[in-house]
């Protein structure tokens, strides 16, 4: 039975397929700007259930399950939320750059059998990016939507220096979690 990813990350779907995990994607919006948190596990597990209670609302779990998830981008103490502009993609990126730049990704998947609630860290030092490949990034718009505007799979790959977790868990949704429990 496939599963319905509430998402509208095509990373997350991207996951799925390579994971062999049938599903549909729809979802309905949570505003995630009304989340007051200072712990970066806390704001994305507050993020999570909000967007849990509304497809919930939305779509039951009856007719399929239902998985939910949202990333944080953490680095030098500050959660780096998704960039408003380019200043600000740039701002958050530097950040990271040189540093270790932490991901937690949460998930709720919740089936008529079973409700799973996880979160997983991936953390990465990364290489002083070069100021030329950053400038081309932000012109690409690659990062639009990307939480601290961060892509592992894309710009940010050739500056990793060392990882401790899953690229699944950096990209948006744990899949090796997901696979343990389905």
């Amino acid at each position: 039975m496939p599963i319905r990813l509430c998402s509208s990350s095509q990373t997350r779907a991207l996951l799925l397929n390579a994971a062999g995990i049938d599903f549909i994607q729809e979802s309905v919006d949570f505003d995630e700007e009304s989340i007051v948190a200072h712990s970066p596990k806390n704001f994305v597990y507050q993020a999570t259930l909000g967007k849990y209670e509304a497809n919930l609302r939305a779509f039951g779990y009856e007719e399929y399950p239902l998985l939910v998830a949202d990333t944080v981008v953490t680095s030098q103490g500050h959660i780096l939320r998704k960039a408003k502009c380019k200043d600000d993609a740039r701002n958050i990126l530097m950040t990271q750059s040189g540093n270790i730049t932490s991901i937690i990704t949460c998930m709720i998947y919740q089936s008529k059998q079973k409700k799973i609630i996880d979160i997983s860290q991936t953390d990465y030092i990364f290489d002083d990016f070069n100021q030329e490949d950053l400038e081309e990034y932000l012109e690409s718009g690659e990062w639009r939507g990307k939480a601290g505007a961060c892509m592992v799979e894309g710009f940010c790959k050739s500056y990793i220096k060392e990882v401790k977790g899953f690229e699944s868990t950096a990209m948006g949704l744990c899949v090796e979690v997901l696979k343990s429990f389905r």
